[in-house]
């Protein structure tokens, strides 16, 4: 009797036979591989010293006691810095501070590019090539130049603003030592850099369909019909992708009250955001090691953050195949 030998274990055989080989293996692949190293190497270079080996540094830092003007000598004390830091009350109260600025500042900061690269976009609007430029300008003024004018505008002594109210019979209030109406005017005062965010909405609304537009209008839809059903979901990405830097930003806000209040936290310690304290209690107070372990702190929140949008985003943000 013949043994006849089993066919899977054949068609397994010749399945590893006919395995396509790995493209990284062929001479195109490598060079191609090899070339792109070295063309994105600068960049590589660039992150490991100035973003990735200072991290490594800070985290070092955070576990000792590392200070300039320490008297004792230097140490490995391990935890202590973030102990320290759990029961230190400053602390807490300034990430308050930019948790609450950042849920006023983040749907603005989103929402008003938006509606400007929507406004911008329609086929009705004459003169749409210098209206771009004209929002985008302000972006490309060095931001500290744009702050220190608008300091000068909401000057409830000298600024314009308050010089037209008083024209029309009107108290002007003070704008930026008012603990009331500082963050609506620091908000306001982001808007002057709004310019990328546009730039970015508009490349997002180019790349929507024509076609699905048409065939809203034939459903008999209107507008509102094409911006609920067409435009927002096939713009969740963009949409997504701006709430993901604006979270990283605003959990960084640091430049806009340095320049204007001078890192004082007035009125009232009301914009003494997180970033600030950090920067003075590394620089001003010289104490890194305790910095180092606010600005870790900062980084796994900011990171929290981030992780449950990304989680969330599956939810609500549409892919090109019409799957969220």
């Amino acid at each position: 009797m013949t043994v006849i030998p089993l066919q899977p274990v054949r068609r397994a055989t010749r399945w590893r036979r006919l395995r396509m080989p790995s493209l990284g293996r062929s001479p195109l692949a490598r060079r191609e591989a090899k070339w792109g190293l070295i063309f994105i190497s600068p960049w590589i270079i660039g992150f490991l010293a100035f973003t990735f080996l200072p991290m490594l540094a800070s985290l070092a830092f955070s576990l000792t006691n590392l200070s300039l003007a320490q008297e004792q000598p230097f140490q490995f004390v391990g935890l202590k810095n973030y102990v320290t830091m759990l029961g230190d009350k400053q602390v807490w109260e300034s990430l308050g501070i930019t948790l609450w600025f950042a849920v006023l500042n983040l749907p603005i900061a989103i929402a008003i590019p938006f509606v400007v690269a929507l406004v911008l976009s329609s086929p009705y609007l004459r003169a749409r090539s210098l209206f771009r430029i004209a929002f985008f300008m302000p972006y490309v003024i060095p931001f500290v130049a744009g702050v220190l004018a608008w300091q000068g505008m909401l000057n409830i002594e000298t600024g314009w603003i308050a010089s037209v109210m008083r024209f029309l019979g009107l108290e002007p209030p003070n704008f930026l030592q008012d603990p009331s109406l500082v963050y609506p005017s620091l908000v306001f005062i982001g808007l002057w850099g709004i310019g990328a965010g546009v730039i970015v909405n508009l490349a997002g609304l180019r790349a929507v369909p024509t076609e699905l537009y048409d065939a809203v209008h034939i459903d008999g839809g209107g507008w509102w019909s094409a911006l609920l059903h067409v435009t927002l979901p096939l713009m969740s990405p963009v949409i997504f992708f701006s709430l993901i830097l604006g979270i990283v930003d605003v959990m960084q806000y640091f430049l806009v009250p340095l320049v204007l209040f001078n890192g004082s936290g007035e009125p009232a310690g009301s914009t003494l955001f997180f970033n600030l304290l950090l920067y003075k209690t590394a620089f001003g107070y010289q104490n890194f090691a305790y910095g180092s372990a606010m600005a870790w702190l900062l980084f796994a929140i900011t990171l929290g953050f981030t992780l449950v949008v990304f989680r969330s985003s599956r939810f609500w943000v549409y892919t090109a195949g019409g799957d969220r």
